[in-house]
């Protein structure tokens, strides 16, 4: 978990300016609650286990889903190293669109222990042959043969996806903030095409700190075109409170705050942006500008742009696919045709997180067969397909402009028509069947 996690290390240290030895009390200490809910399912699988290889791999890969979940759900979450994102390019992701992330760890750790248990067993090599077989064939047949569920809408967008890269030590410093905002104002205003995206906090600022005349200009020239863009910036006071937000600006703008789209961040960061409970202490001692923010409603309408409607995300809220779903059927606005993320990964300097979260990006695409566009501070801003490929890309850690097509997906997936509605309740509720089922068996064998 140290390995999937550790770079926290760099964001609290580096950047929170905590010493040393509590940066990394806290990050180990967190590694270490992660890693207590696959312990406690290895242990409840060590006691509830048949010596039947087949059954007891069908209760290792329930306990590991129950584990994944609760991780993903107790004390807002944090599934950051889910075991599916491995399984990218591989053929297991053919999964993704009926069984999402979960489904996909579950069948996974089912099919493992299924291949390692005969051998404990000593019952030879035949039913790891079985196994291995069975796997081969279902995936191949979902790779060769499962019809689509998405088809393409209207016509491929143009969009300019803005990569700042403002250093995190510099982006809250007043000198600094001028050219990055002057860099940022001229390349809304040259953007091609139906729509200009700017990260997560592109604007560091209150629409209450900003000089009015930085944006007047800016403003008038979406009031003559149809171009439209998404832009990362906290919208509110400090005596009203703020939200981490992204704002649509289109021809009918007038003010930051009066845009006719605004998506407010619902799945805030602890620590970052919500303070638990009894936990203020250890956030006073960081510098953290911008904390405590104002939650946003969880199920969103979607912003429309040149016939396709997208459906913006903000950081770290794209590890809860089961949250997204739920805009694919909440029935506030048609279902979203692109997915946007907006991000700012600078807090995690040069390390593996910028990697994982384009991983977890692709999975994304894949679990609902729509495209990404994805524009961060300083990487990954990429454009990715229905498929989960990535089809643009920028380098990370560079300043730059990246133009691109996109195509929008209408229809939905099997995942995104039960997840919508009910979460990751029918996975969990299946997954406690099994190990209800099993249990008994192993306590009637005893």
């Amino acid at each position: 978990m140290v390995g999937g996690t550790g770079w926290m290390y760099v964001s609290l240290h580096r950047y929170g300016e905590l010493p040393s030895w509590l940066a990394a009390g806290a990050v180990l200490a967190l590694c270490a609650a992660l890693s207590l809910y696959l312990a406690l399912a290895c242990a409840a699988w060590a006691t509830w286990r048949t010596r039947r290889w087949a059954l007891d791999a069908l209760l290792f890969g329930a306990v590991w889903l129950l584990a994944e979940t609760a991780r993903a759900l107790i004390l807002t979450g944090f599934p950051w190293a889910a075991s599916a994102y491995a399984l990218v390019d591989s053929p297991f992701d053919a999964l993704a669109p009926w069984l999402g992330a979960y489904g996909m760890g579950q069948v996974l750790a089912t099919v493992i222990a299924a291949l390692v248990l005969p051998l404990c067993l000593r019952q030879g090599f035949r039913p790891m042959a079985a196994v291995a077989v069975i796997t081969g064939a279902v995936l191949w047949a979902l790779h060769a043969a499962a019809p689509p569920f998405a088809q393409p809408l209207g016509r491929p967008l143009q969009v300019t996806l803005l990569q700042g890269n403002v250093p995190q030590d510099q982006k809250f410093v007043p000198e600094h903030q001028g050219p990055a905002l002057a860099w940022l104002a001229r390349q809304l205003v040259a953007a091609k095409g139906d729509l200009v995206m700017a990260p997560e906090t592109a604007i560091p600022l209150l629409p209450e700190q900003l000089p009015p005349q930085l944006w007047e200009g800016v403003l008038r020239q979406f009031h003559n075109t149809p171009r439209a863009a998404l832009l990362g910036v906290p919208l509110g006071s400090f005596s009203r409170g703020y939200t981490n937000s992204v704002v649509g600006i289109s021809q009918q703008t007038r003010s930051l705050e009066g845009g006719v789209y605004r998506y407010n961040k619902h799945h805030l960061v602890p620590f970052g942006e919500v303070i638990p409970w009894g936990f203020r202490w250890f956030v006073d001692l960081m510098n953290m500008p911008l904390g405590d923010f104002t939650r946003g409603p969880r199920n969103a309408p979607s912003f429309q742009v040149a016939g396709q409607w997208i459906a913006p995300n903000i950081c770290y809220e794209d590890l809860f696919g089961e949250e997204l779903a739920a805009r694919f059927t909440s029935g506030q606005t048609p279902a979203p045709t692109i997915l946007a993320n907006v991000s700012n990964l600078a807090w995690f300097g040069e390390s593996v997180a910028i990697h994982q979260h384009l991983q977890i990006a692709r999975l994304r695409s894949l679990e609902f067969q729509r495209p990404t566009i994805r524009s961060t501070n300083t990487g990954s801003t990429v454009v990715i397909d229905h498929q989960g490929r990535v089809t643009d890309r920028l380098p990370t850690n560079i300043r730059g402009v990246l133009v691109a097509q996109v195509q929008g997906m209408s229809g939905l997936t099997p995942y995104a028509r039960w997840a919508g509605p009910f979460g990751l309740w029918p996975l969990i509720v299946l997954a406690a069947l099994i190990v209800v089922g099993v249990g008994r068996r192993a306590h009637q064998a005893s």
